[in-house]
């Protein structure tokens, strides 16, 4: 039994997650387990060629080898760039202060 490993394949959507458990060959790789756990069939918007994954929260390259207990997670690309929202909440709120500041200046 030494040469078979537990692992967990994991895709996250908006309003659930899938998870799958299964027991493969020692020596898989992710991509082998990403395409044994049906997920792909499932949820074709998967690219396995141009996807990212990753274990535990670290990305990880699709000829990765498992070990043991290994949670492989697929992810799905951003909708919105992170650093832009940043910039269009910091913009908003110096504009809110600026406002702000003459609203209350007016009311004295």
């Amino acid at each position: 039994m030494a040469d078979t490993i537990r692992i967990e394949v994991v895709y996250a959507l908006p309003e659930h997650q899938e998870i799958v458990a299964l027991a493969v060959s020692a020596g898989t790789t992710l991509q082998q387990a990403v395409a044994a756990s049906g997920l792909l069939a499932k949820h074709p918007q998967i690219d396995l060629v141009g996807g990212k994954f990753g274990i535990y929260g670290k990305l990880a390259k699709p000829d990765t080898v498992l070990r043991d207990r290994d949670r492989v997670e697929i992810y799905r690309a951003l909708i919105a760039d992170p650093k832009e929202v940043r910039k269009q909440r910091a913009a908003a709120g110096k504009a809110m202060k600026k406002g702000g500041g003459a609203a209350e200046a007016a009311e004295a």
